[in-house]
């Protein structure tokens, strides 16, 4: 099986070519995302394809990360995903190559999943049962995700959703197992968001993992996902927002510094 990943979800893109199985061939990418991501993205496809000596039309399958993430990103990926996937239609695939939508957070997860199972203090130790994938989604936000780690791979406990950062311990207490056990290290709790929101997220308990989604995790994801029966044709691919504005009025940021910072917004005595 060949496969092409495409992630281009946050500020770090990065493009993968492999089967993706464990210890198979790896031509992968990673460096600058964000608003680069339009301009490089195909350029580093088609070098990424002449190292690998692999031609479009010999691809099986294109992975993509369907969000949630940066809106520009997400369109990015889907658009270039579909235009690879229209660009090898013929009589016998009049829809070109399948499109596999995966989710950024599943992503994020696999990536920790990874992690930790590759890192020499965790050998002989199994993973936390569950994984929680936290991405900073701007505006005062994260997304956010819980997957059960389990033999079969990672499944969802609860659909990707917005969360505010001082809400997650109160969201995880709701949505999580009994025995999911944050305290007790049963939980990972992995993302990009421990920096950024480092005050709101300390009475969250739990080992913590800094980890983004990426291309490889995708091509590892992917072939269970296509078994599945995951894929569709280019056409019905579609990103994954879950916020549905990008930008807050001038009202809703006073508010939010009021909210965050009371006194920068007092008046002086």
């Amino acid at each position: 099986m060949r496969l092409l990943a495409l992630e281009t979800s946050t500020d770090t893109l990065s493009v993968a070519l492999g089967s993706g199985v464990r210890g198979a061939p790896l031509w992968q990418h990673t460096g600058p995302g964000g608003a680069q991501a339009s301009a490089t993205l195909l350029p580093l496809v088609q070098t990424l394809l002449t190292q690998a000596g692999w031609t479009l039309h010999s691809l099986d399958a294109v992975v993509f990360g369907r969000g949630p993430g940066s809106f520009t990103g997400l369109r990015t990926a889907c658009a270039v995903a579909q235009g690879l996937a229209y660009g090898v239609q013929n009589p016998s695939q009049p829809d070109g190559l399948p499109v596999l939508a995966v989710d950024t957070l599943l992503a994020l997860a696999e990536s920790a999943r990874q992690a930790l199972q590759e890192a020499p203090q965790q050998a002989g130790k199994p993973v936390a049962g569950v994984i929680v994938a936290l991405l900073d989604a701007r505006m005062d936000e994260l997304y956010v995700a819980p997957y059960a780690h389990t033999a079969q791979g990672l499944g969802p406990l609860a659909p990707p959703r917005l969360c505010a950062p001082q809400d997650l311990g109160a969201y995880l207490a709701q949505c999580l197992p009994a025995d999911a056990g944050l305290a007790e290290g049963r939980c990972l709790l992995a993302g990009n968001v421990f920096a950024a929101y480092a005050d709101r997220l300390a009475h969250v308990p739990g080992q913590r993992l800094p980890a983004l989604p990426s291309a490889s995790a995708l091509l590892r994801l992917a072939p269970g996902l296509l078994a599945a029966g995951a894929a569709t044709a280019a056409r019905d691919a579609l990103p994954l927002y879950v916020r549905d504005k990008v930008a807050q009025t001038t009202v809703e940021r006073d508010a939010l510094r009021r909210a965050v910072s009371p006194a920068a917004t007092a008046p002086a005595a």
